[in-house]
């Protein structure tokens, strides 16, 4: 039997996108069918969908209607639709904290989020910076916490193993800062508008949240290629 073939992957993605939740999700699945046939290096890259959105944040449906036009019918068959989605990929979007009432669903500014992302990935790796990607999920559609607040997101750093102290320094790097910024400005360069959207060995774009058999059959033929390109 031939060794897996190596893949890398570059999600662009952000905190806030549940559907960039979702596309993990599927290609997680996917990534299982295919073990032993390929071997996927996964890398989070920053794209802000509300790069504007001041530190107080926004209450989540407001935003939405306010962004998109919808009305508050349309926002809730929407949030059914991408419930199920959600579930068959085995992604919960669903407050989980326990609290009664739960505190409201919001929007934050992500900047920190990426800067914490790029340093996990600088420093400890992409295992150690998909565990911090998971974790500030979690943080925001399973327990809503403030993510625009910098001792919770170092909380969640320290969380998955990052040293506090460095984590807390990489917030205030200015060089680090202007590499998310570049990342960012790569996106547009991609042609990426929207989230999530992966590119695989640096060149093939696979965008959107696909199910598990799409990203099964694009990774076999970028694969294929890599291979007959060796």
């Amino acid at each position: 039997m031939s060794a897996a073939q190596k893949l890398t992957i570059d999600i662009y993605s952000d905190v806030m996108c549940p559907w960039c939740a979702i596309g993990y999700g599927q290609l997680g699945k996917a990534l299982g069918e295919l073990d032993g046939e390929i071997d996927a290096e996964i890398r989070w890259r920053p794209f802000e969908l509300n790069p504007d959105m001041p530190v107080t944040g926004e209450e989540q449906e407001a935003h939405l209607q306010r962004k998109y036009g919808r009305s508050a019918e349309e926002g809730s068959q929407v949030r059914g639709q991408m419930k199920a989605v959600a579930e068959s990929a085995g992604v919960s979007l669903s407050y989980e904290g326990g609290a009664d009432p739960a505190p409201p669903a919001m929007m934050w500014n992500t900047r920190d989020c990426h800067k914490l992302l790029g340093f996990a990935l600088e420093q400890a790796g992409p295992d150690v910076q998909t565990q911090l990607k998971l974790a500030l999920f979690k943080a925001h559609f399973n327990e809503r916490k403030r993510l625009a607040d910098r001792e919770t997101l170092l909380d969640i750093a320290a969380s998955v193993g990052l040293h506090r102290q460095a984590a807390k320094a990489a917030l205030d790097d200015a060089e680090l800062e202007a590499r998310v910024v570049a990342e960012e400005q790569q996106a547009w360069d991609f042609n990426i508008s929207g989230v999530p959207a992966m590119i695989v060995n640096d060149k093939f774009m696979i965008p959107g949240a696909q199910s598990p058999e799409t990203y099964v059959n694009a990774l076999r033929r970028v694969a294929e290629k890599s291979r007959a390109a060796a």
